[in-house]
């Protein structure tokens, strides 16, 4: 009787622990608490999600909505060019060879993807994205499916960021900061500080020897 009780729990225990492997490495939730420069946000945090989904990744957003600046007035759903001078927020995803992607999701519904081959050297822009947003009391949520391929191979970093706040007020925030010591002035491009992300576990088919991208082929192969 107590050897069967003890298996029994034992077998929860086990199930746990796998339930809680599998969240890790199929979601990857971060909270921006950060000015790009170091310094401590005042209000709740910016929310993303990074999860894994059917050829490709979802970004999910939970946000706080400033509406400053306003609209950009774009179609909801459509790429907008210059939508980094708006209420934004911004997942890069990097490899070992500077090769990475810039999302942008705004509120509004508007979004913006580009492809930079170096340090912003951009090649590709105005992708279509699959991208829904609705604000309520204060808050915007939003959820973006990203296709594998618009993620160059081998993605080892990342960073995410969000902007609102207009003229001298506007505010710039990062995951991972830059320096206050080395900089004076805000730069979302600045590689060196990206940090590591366990990609190959959220999207396998990007570490996979055959990955190939219509988007990415001819850069990789020069």
């Amino acid at each position: 009787m107590m050897a069967t009780f003890i298996s029994t729990m034992l077998s929860l225990v086990l199930l746990r622990i796998s339930d809680s492997v599998t969240a890790r490495t199929t979601h990857i939730p971060v909270a921006i608490t950060k000015t790009w420069n170091g310094s401590n946000i005042n209000h709740r945090p910016v929310r993303l999600v990074f999860a894994q989904a059917t050829g490709g990744i979802e970004i999910r957003v939970d946000a706080p909505f400033f509406n400053d600046p306003g609209n950009p007035g774009g179609e909801p759903g459509q790429p907008f060019n210059g939508l980094w001078d708006y209420e934004v927020v911004e997942a890069f995803f990097l490899n070992d060879n500077n090769q990475y992607v810039e999302i942008e999701l705004c509120p509004h519904g508007q979004h913006l993807v580009l492809l930079l081959k170096g340090y912003r050297d951009m090649f590709t822009s105005q992708l279509p994205l699959n991208f829904t947003s609705s604000i309520n009391n204060g808050n915007w949520t939003g959820c973006a499916f990203v296709p594998a391929s618009y993620f160059p191979p081998k993605v080892t970093k990342f960073n995410a960021y969000a902007i609102h706040g207009s003229g001298p007020g506007r505010v710039y925030e990062a995951l991972y900061p830059a320096s206050a010591e080395k900089h004076t002035e805000p730069d979302f491009h600045r590689l060196e500080y990206f940090r590591t992300i366990n990609f190959r576990t959220l999207l396998p088919e990007n570490w996979a020897s055959t990955y190939s991208s219509a988007l990415w082929d001819s850069i990789v192969l020069g």
